[in-house]
């Protein structure tokens, strides 16, 4: 991995965009029948009001299970098929699917990635997925992993998938119709990794991604620090929000986002919203930092976290109530004191968040040249 220099000044912004939101009763503000599944147009809606708000990008949780709430969607399409759909639609936001180690191929997981990337023209990321309950192992007849077992297959996954995308040179592809060439086939690498749960013989058969690699979050339950772009990093509080951010830079992450559940004043005050989404189905704690008030309180806190982090994953509450309030309330007051960077059509994911694009690591150092 090349070194990273932090990002553009201010806070970036991500929007996790699974279902109907973050709490379990929220699929009762969606307007469709119990157990009905979250349609296209209902997809592209949040996606393009997210886009048009000025999120850097918006994610997409993904589980080898149904969501599982009680009335609420009976299933979800992958959520790399949501955000491939959502590609040729949009020309400045990020697009970051979750996509389980545990439960994914590895090959065929880093040709969906480099597939979204071009279908987006460079704005494709990866949440780092890694579910690894007994249900979860059981859906491709695999055994749960030990926390040793699981590390070791975090990381031998995004290092398979980095590996791949490095398997095309930039330049291999030369469509020569003189020759009736397609590729430069001494452009194009063989890969050969051998990891403790799986081996891969390469090359990939999807040519480079245009961002090189595509931006990887990893959830700091992981303890991925290393290998990640982006480290994901849930805590109740600010002070455990901003230790583990330091020890997520010291071992060598560029970018650090806090996670952010948020509950908002709209039609009614926030804390009986709150009150009366529980009273139909209880929102268990997850360790993340929860908001519960105004807009304007949650633009103070936004500010503060500014002070410790690069950006901040927000998980509202219902989307279908919160994020109209987000996108009218919360980001352009922060845009207005230019605390947050507005994505730019025809940026790449890496070009908003400040990240470099990665060296290929089979492609010739350019020769020095003398004086």
């Amino acid at each position: 991995m090349t070194d990273h220099p932090t990002g553009p000044l201010g806070l970036h912004l991500a929007l996790e965009a699974d279902g109907d939101g973050a709490h379990p009763a929220s699929w009762r503000h969606s307007g469709r029948p119990p157990g009905a599944v979250l349609g296209p147009q209902a997809l592209r809606d949040v996606v393009t009001a997210a886009e048009n708000a000025g999120f850097a990008l918006v994610t997409f949780a993904d589980s080898p299970l149904p969501p599982g709430a009680p009335g609420g969607p009976a299933g979800r399409v992958e959520a790399g098929t949501r955000a491939a759909y959502v590609a040729p639609l949009t020309d400045r936001i990020g697009l970051a699917p979750t996509l389980h180690v545990t439960t994914t191929e590895p090959f065929h997981l880093a040709t969906q990635l480099a597939g979204l990337d071009h279908a987006s023209h460079g704005r494709g990321a990866w949440v780092v997925g890694a579910a690894n309950g007994a249900d979860d192992a059981a859906t491709v007849g695999e055994p749960v992993r030990s926390p040793a077992e699981l590390a070791r297959e975090t990381a031998d996954v995004i290092d398979t998938a980095r590996l791949l995308w490095d398997s095309w040179e930039d330049d291999a592809v030369i469509k020569d119709r003189a020759t009736g060439r397609f590729l430069d086939a001494d452009r194009v690498h063989p890969v050969d990794f051998e990891g403790a749960s799986f081996s891969v013989k390469g090359p990939l058969i999807t040519p480079r991604p245009p961002q090189g690699g595509l931006v990887v979050l990893v959830p700091d339950e992981l303890d991925a620090d290393a290998r990640a772009d982006v480290v994901l990093v849930g805590r109740p509080g600010l002070p455990g929000i901003a230790e583990r951010a330091k020890t997520a830079k010291e071992a060598g992450a560029p970018l650090v986002f806090a996670e952010v559940e948020v509950v908002l004043d709209a039609d009614a005050p926030a804390a009986d919203r709150l009150a009366a989404l529980d009273e139909a189905a209880p929102w268990p704690g997850t360790g993340r930092l929860r908001h519960v008030g105004s807009p304007e309180a949650l633009v103070g806190l936004l500010r503060g976290l500014s002070a410790v982090v690069d950006g901040v994953r927000l998980h509202p509450a219902v989307l279908a109530v919160d994020l109209p309030v987000l996108t009218d309330r919360v980001l352009p007051a922060l845009k207005e004191t230019g605390e947050r960077p507005v994505p730019r059509a025809g940026d790449t994911l890496r070009d908003t968040l400040g990240l470099p694009r990665p060296a290929n690591r089979f492609a010739a150092a350019p020769a020095a040249t003398n004086a």
